[in-house]
């Protein structure tokens, strides 16, 4: 089991300790794609999953969901989230066992899905459609410091409802002067970094856990491949995500290293549980 840096009481106090600094972004790493964003004392979470529930659900099938890295907290104890995002529907970005605790302990917590999304979403999460908060490629939607913009994202494809609105989506986050890409899952797709490089991205967090061309196999993004988009789109740091959290969909980030220092793209390599401090 790998451990985190920063686990329970721990991590709550980095949290905490980091909110005095009113003008430095704060990023942690929650494992997955899971990430705790913090500005000007407002708090933001990416696609959190912080439980087991995808274990339990897989035990004794052919394809068992065994944990890799311990949980970093529990979500009942995060009583100062005001936004949380999930970019689609799959349970390691769409957790109940995650979002059902921080809406109870959240009263007042926005929860930001794509529109395509939101009668699944409130299904899942046991609370009315009007409760969440559907975001479409149409328009900005902004809570607190932050400004959210729903960017299509391809898993394996582009796929829409019958209105049009992306089920799979990323989000750009606009906080003060930094803007933030999170992708989801994602796969390359014509046009992507075209849509993105306008915002002018400070940090992309990208999936390296997926596709092997050359062997036919498909998914998110490699190393390489995220390495790719990461440079095409002028983002200033590109941290990777979506490995570690199970024994059967991982990889090192090895493959993404080497190529960012090919590209000569900045990066950094976070730890579960780690947090990134920056400053303009």
């Amino acid at each position: 089991m790998i451990e985190p840096v920063l686990v329970g009481e721990a991590f709550l106090e980095d949290v905490h300790r980091a909110a005095g600094s009113k003008e430095i972004l704060h990023l942690w790493w929650l494992g997955q794609s899971g990430f705790l964003v913090q500005w000007q004392g407002a708090h933001l979470l990416l696609d959190p999953y912080l439980s087991d529930s995808l274990t339990r659900k897989y035990t004794g099938t052919d394809k068992p969901h065994v944990r890799m890295t311990r949980q970093v907290v529990d979500p009942q104890r995060l009583d100062f989230i005001d936004v949380v995002t999930s970019t689609h529907n799959h349970t390691d970005h769409l957790d109940g066992e995650t979002l059902i605790p921080l809406l109870d302990t959240n009263p007042d917590l926005v929860v930001l899905v794509s529109e395509a999304n939101r009668e699944f979403a409130a299904n899942r999460l046991k609370v009315p459609p009007e409760r969440l908060t559907g975001i479409t490629g149409e328009a900005a939607i902004t809570v607190g410091p932050f400004t959210f913009h729903a960017i299509p994202s391809a898993h394996e494809c582009l796929e829409t409802d019958s209105w049009g609105n992306h089920k799979f989506i990323g989000f750009v986050v606009q906080a003060g002067l930094w803007t933030i890409y999170h992708s989801g899952d994602a796969a390359p797709y014509d046009g992507w970094a075209e849509k993105l490089r306008p915002f002018r991205i400070d940090v992309a967090l990208l999936p390296i856990n997926g596709r092997d061309p050359q062997r036919g196999v498909p998914g998110n993004l490699n190393g390489p491949e995220a390495v790719e988009l990461a440079a095409a789109i002028g983002a200033d740091l590109c941290i990777p995500m979506h490995y570690d959290m199970f024994e059967f969909n991982t990889v090192t980030p090895s493959a993404f290293r080497q190529a960012a220092r090919r590209q000569g793209q900045a990066f950094q390599i976070l730890k579960c549980g780690e947090r990134v401090s920056l400053r303009k």
